[in-house]
């Protein structure tokens, strides 16, 4: 008689955007997984308040979204359809999409979608309520334990689970993570992010713009405007934006520390005017920048996936994207071998592995590079980021390039879930 007890498929811990997008796409490939999440239930009273942050998310996450039918239940985004970067103190710029607003736009111009996490975290949780059976919320777990085949996932109120596949998808500071023992390189900016919601003189006019200034990227990012959505159906729309403001560590601690008229003004200076006057700040927040690369992305019946796994810069809005890209491929890896089989195999969890962490290494090390060639005061790196910035601009096979990686579409290429 057999001492093992009753496996579980697969159990993922952290139902985010990431951990409910992995489970979902389980689920619709005919395996239930038992999602653990610490965060509460949400409702519609969410919809009431704005965040100061928005997701940048790409077609490719759009794109899985849709075939896990969360799109449909995300209630407030805002599409964009171009792109505009350039330096304060370098000549041209870049432009990606449709930056002349004056021209009409299609579904085949979507750049992406800049999403509030509350909104889009309540139509994660709608979707993963109507598709998984277990899906527990408000959960605390107290440890995870390696036994040989599976692991043990023991939860504050005594539960415990035993599984044959354990998926840690519990953000940044991942405790799966760090009860399974892998390390983690962290990578210290030595900056901080200042994040706000934003009003502006001039509508965005469904175009992100990103100026790179001596003490880091301003980037403003459409928003969709609550009152016209719920309240003031009169009132001009696409005025509101999220802002990302990367600083050294000294500078946005006192910027944080100004009054809001004071920092309206320190804004609208700082973007030279690119809106006109910021009218309106809400929901100031300030958070230090570090990147982070888990040692490891899997061990035998376990893997970790989205911010477990790594963390990038922001400036390019990527950190997300990449996250539900992980999702994708390894539940498309384990599909695969699913079909011949096969459960969790470690060949099929290192292939995932050696794909994700390959493509997410390079990713965050061009990052780090880009934040630091734009950040430099050197006067011959000045001068061969106008040049770079120039010779791209001109080059529209280079822009392509750009975009094409931007949109997450080759990283989902040949899979089951490539509908491009």
């Amino acid at each position: 008689m057999s001492d093992q007890p009753q496996l579980e498929q697969v159990v993922i811990i952290g139902g985010g955007l990431v951990g409910g997008l992995c489970a979902l796409l389980l689920a619709k490939a005919g395996i239930q997984p038992i999602v653990l999440d610490a965060a509460p239930e949400l409702d519609d009273a969410i919809l009431q308040r704005r965040d100061a942050r928005v997701l940048a998310l790409s077609p490719a996450t759009i794109s899985l979204l849709q075939q896990t039918e969360v799109w449909p239940h995300i209630q407030r985004k805002a599409d964009y359809y171009g792109m505009q970067v350039w330096s304060r103190d370098g000549y041209g710029s870049l432009e990606f999409g449709k930056t002349d607003s004056t021209a009409p736009c299609t579904p085949q111009d979507l750049l992406g979608s800049m999403v509030e996490p509350s909104v889009l975290g309540l139509a994660i949780q709608q979707e993963l309520k109507a598709q998984i059976t277990q899906y527990h919320t408000q959960v605390r777990v107290q440890r995870i334990e390696p036994f040989g085949q599976y692991w043990q996932i023991t939860l504050c109120d005594g539960q415990q689970f035993n599984t044959a596949l354990l998926i840690g998808a519990d953000g940044a500071n991942s405790l799966v993570r760090k009860m399974a023992g892998i390390g983690v390189d962290v990578l210290d900016y030595q900056q901080t992010a200042i994040s706000c919601a934003i009003k502006t003189e001039k509508p965005h006019q469904q175009i992100a713009r990103q100026v790179f200034l001596p003490t880091g990227p301003l980037a403003f990012l459409p928003m969709t405007d609550i009152a016209t959505t719920h309240l003031n159906k009169n009132e001009a729309a696409g005025h509101w934006q999220s802002v990302v403001w990367t600083l050294p560590e000294q500078d946005a601690e006192e910027l944080n520390q100004l009054s809001d008229a004071d920092f309206l003004k320190a804004i609208t200076h700082a973007s030279g005017h690119m809106l006109g006057q910021v009218t309106i700040v809400e929901s100031r927040a300030a958070f230090p920048l570090a990147a982070r690369q888990a040692d490891r992305y899997v061990l035998p019946h376990l893997a970790l996936i989205g911010d477990a796994a790594h963390v990038v810069h922001p400036l390019a809005g990527q950190g997300v994207n990449l996250g539900c890209l992980d999702a994708a491929l390894l539940v498309d890896s384990l599909m695969r071998d699913a079909e011949r089989g096969l459960w969790a195999h470690w060949q099929t969890l290192n292939r995932y592995e050696v794909k994700r962490r390959t493509h997410n290494s390079l990713m965050m090390h061009s990052f780090s590079g880009l934040s630091w060639l734009q950040g430099s005061q050197l006067k011959a790196v000045q001068w061969l980021r106008s040049e770079g910035m120039h010779v791209v601009a001109n080059n529209p096979l280079l822009l392509n390039i750009f975009t094409e990686q931007a949109s997450g579409k080759s990283a989902i290429k040949d899979t089951r879930y490539d509908q491009y």
